[in-house]
């Protein structure tokens, strides 16, 4: 009965058992096949490819900074009362962010002749910053007899720490990718860069549109406003993850294309 059947070794290393017979001829055919199919690999990155992902990626990182830079920082807006309203030496301006304002006493003498408002806030004055209540016990600030609008500056805050958080999951996405030399998660990180670059924007909206609401609040002190380069640093980070995440998307689309092609491939060339 032994005498029937052959051990062979197969080509992935294994030992395969052939029949004699016809019956032997069948199994060491759907032996083959089987061995063919658990051989199958998911095709690995190239050096080249790999390359172009990390300067992708360092492309993802410039805007990661950016967005970390301008949502810690508290120069969103400078709100600024006309020089001359005191009738002193002295007129104040303000700026604040998502998470802090600061109040400032400058000297007129320091400010451009040609400006009609105090400012710009980065001159040199006496300088009193506090953190808004509203995270805490939901109370409005209250910023030259005017009141935030707390709802609206507490949804621009949740969508920038969103957008962080899409950053971090984007990061350890293309992180495992080179780790493993796969492109699997080139698509992952791909969205995850994009939904931040376009949270961050709308972070941008939402919280413009909480100044508009301070501002009419109340018009007993006439204020100029400017959005002021905090607010430009977190717009070029959401352009930037934006570019970022079709950069991976484009960088994996010849990874499916080429295992889909692989089998007509083969065979053309054989």
């Amino acid at each position: 009965m032994w005498a029937n059947y052959i051990v062979q070794p197969e080509e992935d290393g294994r030992m395969g058992v052939v029949g004699a017979g016809a019956h032997g001829g069948l199994a060491g055919l759907a032996g083959v096949k089987g061995g063919g199919r658990a051989t199958r690999r998911t095709p690995r990155m190239s050096d080249s490819q790999e390359g172009k992902i990390k300067l992708a990626f360092f492309v993802a990182i410039v805007g990661v900074t950016l967005t970390v830079l301008g949502v810690g920082t508290e120069f969103w807006v400078e709100l600024a009362t006309p020089k001359t309203w005191s009738n002193n030496q002295t007129c104040q301006t303000a700026h604040y962010g998502l998470w802090k304002g600061c109040t400032r006493t400058l000297w007129v003498d320091d400010i451009d002749p040609e400006r009609e408002s105090c400012g710009p806030a980065d001159l040199p004055g006496e300088s009193n910053c506090t953190y808004f209540k509203f995270f805490t016990n939901g109370h409005n600030a209250v910023i030259f007899n005017k009141t935030t609008h707390k709802n609206l500056n507490i949804a621009a805050a949740i969508l920038a720490m969103i957008a962080l958080s899409m950053m971090v999951m984007g990061a350890i996405c293309i992180t495992m990718s080179l780790s493993k030399g796969v492109p699997f998660f080139l698509k992952p990180a791909s969205f995850c860069f994009i939904l931040s670059g376009l949270l961050v924007l709308l972070s941008i909206l939402v919280f413009h549109q909480s100044v508009l609401a301070l501002l009419s609040s109340d018009h007993s002190i006439p204020l100029h406003h400017e959005l002021s380069w905090s607010v430009t640093c977190v717009g070029f980070a959401g352009a930037i993850l934006i570019i970022g995440g079709i950069l991976f998307l484009i960088l994996s689309l010849p990874y499916s294309s080429w295992e889909k092609c692989l089998p007509q491939c083969n065979s053309s060339t054989t």
